[in-house]
């Protein structure tokens, strides 16, 4: 939509979630070109130049499009296995299938993952992809193509590993890179696709897998990469116990401890999970503005814990939600976060208290853009900020009785999108993507997840 050109949002209820977490009960919303131009309460101004089209919402509510943290798109095409497993042991289990991903497989994967995030309310998402086997194709490019296709704002988080079972690592041997090839893929990566102007559509951070599949030169080299390049930094922190033990016995010290002296705690970086984090683990992701990608269903389905989110809020660190690789939350829905994160963390310590529906919607927007380094660009609605934005249908049957509409949102059943916005475009409407034929995405996953399988099969 050019510049110039508006389109009018009314009759809605909106939350902001800005600064103030400004609510209208029935408000509207101005935008211009791919930016906010104007929201408020009542009816839109009159005389607006340039309309092209008018939206009555009624029935709705508007918020800002869900940004989503921490994903491995690639596992898209592996959902279903392993399910009774613990991190460590689930990743034996599929690392052997992992290391046989292609190009085709992984540009079907992120296509079904984008597709599924996107028609339930994602704007931006983000992939840490970490896998990249020997003669396996340009799987970066063809992450990217899948959201660009889809229309998504996306950050590609580039992953590497280069510590494997012959290093007391995870990974096996084969499925791993040299840690020079890692860095110079890493860098390649960077200078081909990231792009740092306000509306970027593509963005890419560094991103070495975890502590227990990556050595420490790798994480050091990749800290001092990624500042040289300005550009975010990434990985996996204290997801499990078995994490916390493996730093202690290799590293003499704990994971957060572990990945400050390596450089890896700073306003620049995000880590996914932060499960089995302790007072100090808080406050010094505090002090330094590290942040953290709950991903409440995923840590449920691995066993992993409940992260300390009440917490780490009230410290001031900064946190956004994550789907986590579609093994481990074969929904693959962020949407469906909100509810979860919300109902999982009344199971810690701060019980009734620990969240309400209000901060889990701040947790899938603001706190996503906080995350991403991206809060001046997106994850609230105001003026001058990007329109990426979405319209839940909030009068059927699932949620009609619930009087306050982000209670609503969060604690009912997933609500219809009835309209999704990135950058000014519309790309779903009433549930379905207008970017990419969904049937079709659904065929090509079955496809290259059968292939996989058959290849995996063969040893």
């Amino acid at each position: 939509m050019a510049a110039d050109q508006r389109i009018v949002i009314e009759n809605c209820a909106i939350a902001t979630v800005d600064a103030d977490d400004t609510e209208y009960a029935s408000g509207y919303l101005v935008i211009a070109g791919n930016r906010i131009e104007a929201v408020g309460a009542g009816s839109a101004p009159e005389g607006l130049a340039n309309v092209v089209r008018r939206i009555d919402a009624t029935g709705h509510l508007v918020t800002p499009g869900l940004i989503n943290t921490h994903h491995h798109f690639y596992q898209w095409i592996t959902r279903g296995l392993a399910t009774d497993h613990n991190l460590f042991n689930w990743l034996v289990a599929l690392y052997p299938t992992w290391a046989r991903i292609d190009e085709p497989m992984v540009y079907a994967a992120a296509r079904g993952s984008l597709a599924m995030m996107a028609r339930g309310g994602v704007t931006t998402a983000m992939d840490h992809h970490y896998v990249y086997p020997r003669g396996s194709g340009d799987l970066s490019g063809a992450i990217i193509r899948a959201a660009h296709e889809t229309g998504v704002r996306f950050t590609l988080a580039r992953g590497s590993m280069d510590r494997s079972e012959k290093d007391g690592g995870l990974p096996p041997d084969f499925a791993v890179e040299t840690l020079e090839g890692a860095l110079t893929a890493t860098e390649e990566t960077v200078k081909e696709h990231h792009d740092a102007s306000f509306d970027a559509m593509t963005q890419v951070a560094v991103a070495p897998c975890s502590p227990f599949s990556v050595s420490t030169e790798l994480l050091r080299q990749g800290a001092e990469l990624a500042r040289s390049l300005g550009v975010r930094l990434h990985t996996h922190g204290s997801e499990t116990v078995e994490e916390e033990k493996f730093c202690h016995e290799l590293f003499g010290m704990g994971p957060t401890d572990y990945f400050e002296s390596t450089g890896w705690l700073g306003e620049d970086v995000w880590m996914a999970h932060c499960v089995h984090m302790n007072d100090s683990d808080i406050a010094a992701f505090a002090r330094t503005k590290t942040g953290v990608a709950h991903c409440p269903s995923s840590n449920a389905r691995l066993a992993a814990g409940i992260a300390r989110v009440p917490d780490m809020l009230k410290a001031g660190v900064p946190v956004g939600l994550g789907v986590d690789g579609t093994a481990s939350n074969e929904s693959g829905e962020l949407h469906t976060e909100l509810r979860n994160a919300l109902l999982i963390n009344r199971l810690g310590a701060h019980r009734e208290a620990a969240l309400n529906a209000r901060q889990a919607l701040r947790l899938g927007t603001h706190g996503g853009a906080q995350v991403l380094g991206r809060a001046a660009e997106t994850g609230s609605l105001e003026a001058g900020k990007l329109a990426d934005l979405v319209l839940w249908k909030l009068d059927t049957l699932a949620h009609a009785s619930i009087a306050d509409p982000v209670t609503a949102l969060v604690f009912g059943a997933a609500a219809p999108v009835t309209a999704s916005f990135v950058n000014g475009r519309q790309i779903v409407e009433d549930g379905r993507l207008l970017t990419v034929d969904e049937d079709a995405v659904a065929r090509s996953t079955r496809d290259e997840a059968q292939r996989l399988a058959r290849i995996a099969a063969q040893g």
